[in-house]
């Protein structure tokens, strides 16, 4: 089949059920990745256009539908490996920013600041220098792979690794604190 009758059956496809298509995928993704619909859209049609013989399945919703829900599977499993994202510049900036009127308030911030501090310091030395560099720097985990010479899967266990050891240190010092 030429590339572009492939091209006019899968338009075709997607006039027929785009719109039906689009609401399946956002009704079964999580409310902050709803925004992820349109372009999991586009990489069924896509995925669609790879298929050598397109014109030999039988019942194109069907298929449309099954491809949806493999593509739907593995962007959720994509987005299940990343680590939850916590922006550490914007809690450090929140901790110092305390009204200087209320020395109590500003005692506990201090307190918080130097354990977060006391967290990061605490980190091994490629465990820090990747959360910082993802959250301070905003360095995606490809390129802090490449800049610090490991794989990305390595960046992502350093990241887990610290956000794991930062999140424990900080609910120590909660249950510390009346």
């Amino acid at each position: 089949m030429a590339l572009a009758d492939k091209q006019a059956l899968v338009a075709d496809i997607e006039r027929q059920h785009g719109g039906r298509l689009r609401r399946f995928l956002a009704s079964r993704l999580r409310t902050s990745l709803v925004s992820d619909a349109p372009d999991l859209a586009q990489e069924v049609f896509l995925r669609l256009l790879r298929i050598d013989h397109l014109e030999t399945i039988r019942s194109s919703e069907s298929y449309l539908f099954t491809v949806a829900f493999h593509v739907l599977h593995q962007h959720v499993l994509r987005y299940s490996a990343r680590p939850e994202s916590v922006d550490i510049s914007t809690l450090i900036n929140e901790m110092e920013a305390v009204p200087e009127s209320d020395p109590v308030l500003q005692a506990e911030r201090q307190q918080q600041l130097q354990e977060l501090q006391a967290a990061l310091s605490g980190l091994p030395p490629k465990a820090q220098a990747v959360l910082l560099l993802h959250r301070r720097d905003g360095y995606s985990l490809d390129e802090i792979a490449q800049k610090l010479g490991f794989s990305r899967a390595m960046a992502a266990k350093y990241l887990s690794r610290a956000l794991l050891h930062c999140r424990q240190r900080m609910q120590q010092l909660e249950e510390r604190t009346p």
